[in-house]
């Protein structure tokens, strides 16, 4: 079979799957909160039961991460996620205001696109399966080929859990075959009535360009401010709980430390003692010419790679139990690789002078890449997390907390999610973590509560309520013609 020949195929497949995807939302948006939330719970227990092996099958066709951290992932996208949106409510009335005069309805958004990356993708399979069901929706995935059997598997767990629960197995699909134009045809189909699309920069940007809306997510390249008045140990552990958790491979993670040059050195000995690896000059060169790939982009090889193995792969030597290897840098843009974001264990290493520097540092670095996103801050000064907060271009500003598992709501109170929208500063439509209420529309019942009167401010006089002719003005008028005709002589 000849590549076109394939190209054709995956389209037809794409189109297929969004017809009986149209069929299932269809009998599915008829559903009762109850009825769904039955749904929602039975594909939840179904997945969590298979984190285990999932972890390791995506471990293994991907070889990113570490599959006993793909576990707490699968985990987190099945039982964390569930538990924060099962009382939702998402179809019917959700909220009525009777004195108010005002009753909202949950309305699914019909069929969704999912577009889900190889770093994370049976968890990111999972997480968007259950905000699509819980939100009355049908999904259709594309997956990243070299994640497609991972992919797969999970959504064959989520369609056998569907066809016990009563529901149509075809309100959550998979692309076959995963091509480009398989994945254009999906996101441009008429019946797709949103994408949800985590991946590189340019899968973002083919999903908002598609004509149909979307729900994008831009890239992380979080900085982690160790500011003076921080527990250095506690902050330490915390970063590299974060960067060496599936070996970095969640976006909100760190990707360089910036720090005060009167802690620099306790900051620094505390990094050695918890294995970080400070590269000497020319081993720091080395590991920098291979970070990036053509274009600038990551390194795909060592995306989700232990420290040895990018140490192997650079050619030089690490001391054994190293965690995380960090160049020191001062230098921020595209030519720096330091500075830019790396879904591996590697840190960027800056020092500045005092917070206020520090702070246009963590600016530069976000403006260059990642903007939008998510940063952290390690500081028992409320003043200077408060300024922090204030300033940031960033969604998140994840305080004393490893950047990573707070910035999905593990380890904070945000919105559990595996979708982290960057604003408008990133790009993206929305800020927020991702959740259900983000795959409905509301349509608003609203009571008249006032009368015209009622919303005139007093000394603004009313119109006169008739505007017609006086009986009076008519006769006047019609003397007044009779006499200009008599005149003319034409009487």
């Amino acid at each position: 079979m000849e590549l076109h020949d394939i190209d054709l195929i995956s389209v037809q497949e794409a189109r297929d799957l969004v017809s009986l995807a149209v069929k299932a939302q269809n009998v599915y948006k008829e559903y009762d909160q109850a009825a769904v939330d039955r749904v929602v719970a039975a594909v939840a227990e179904a997945v969590a039961a298979e984190a285990e092996p999932l972890a390791k099958l995506a471990n293994e066709e991907t070889g990113f991460g570490k599959w006993e951290d793909k576990i707490l992932k699968n985990l987190f996208a099945s039982k964390n996620v569930y538990e924060y949106i099962k009382n939702i409510k998402t179809v019917g009335i959700i909220n009525e205001n009777k004195a108010g005069g005002l009753v909202e309805v949950g309305v699914p958004v019909g069929v969704v696109a999912g577009l889900i990356p190889s770093t994370n993708p049976t968890s990111t399979t999972i997480f968007k399966s259950l905000i699509a069901l819980k939100a009355g929706c049908a999904i259709v995935f594309s997956p990243h080929p070299g994640a497609k059997n991972a992919i797969s598997t999970t959504v064959h767990c989520i369609r056998a859990a569907l066809e016990r629960s009563g529901a149509s197995p075809d309100l959550v699909s998979v692309l076959p075959t995963p091509t480009k134009e398989a994945t254009d045809a999906l996101m441009r189909h008429k019946n797709i009535a949103l994408i949800l699309a985590t991946g590189g920069n340019a899968m973002v940007q083919a999903a908002y360009s598609s004509g149909n809306p979307a729900i994008g997510v831009g890239p992380g390249n979080g900085p982690s401010f160790i500011e003076r008045s921080a527990d250095i140990p506690l902050a330490v552990k915390r970063i590299f709980d974060s960067k060496t958790f599936d070996n970095g491979t969640i976006c909100a993670s760190e990707q360089s430390i910036i720090t005060e040059q009167c802690i620099r050195n306790d900051v620094m000995k505390e990094i050695q003692k918890q294995g970080g690896y400070f590269l000497p000059p020319g081993d720091s060169e080395r590991v920098e010419k291979i970070l990036m790939g053509p274009g600038g982009t990551m390194n795909a090889r060592l995306v989700g790679r232990s420290a040895e193995f990018i140490a192997k792969a650079a050619g030089i030597g690490i001391p054994k139990g190293t965690r995380v290897l960090l160049g020191e840098e001062t230098r921020v843009g595209p030519k720096y690789p330091y500075s830019k974001e790396k879904l591996m264990p590697v840190l960027g290493f800056y020092v500045e002078d005092n917070w206020e520097r520090a702070c246009e540092r963590c600016i530069e670095i976000l403006k260059a890449e990642g903007a939008g996103h998510t940063m952290s801050i390690h500081s028992r000064d409320e003043k200077v997390i408060r300024e922090f907060g204030l300033k940031k271009p960033v969604s998140r500003l994840i305080v004393n907390s490893p950047a990573a598992l707070a910035g999905i709501g593990a380890t904070s109170t945000l919105v559990p999610s595996l979708t982290l929208g960057c604003g408008a500063v990133g790009g993206n439509a929305s800020s927020d973590n991702i959740s259900p209420l983000h795959l409905i529309n509301i349509r608003r019942i609203a009571y008249g509560i006032k009368e015209l009167e009622d919303i005139r401010p007093q000394g603004i006089p009313a119109p006169p309520r008739n505007t017609g002719i006086s009986d009076d003005t008519v006769e006047l008028l019609v003397r007044k013609i009779v006499e200009r005709l008599k005149a003319d002589s034409v009487l």
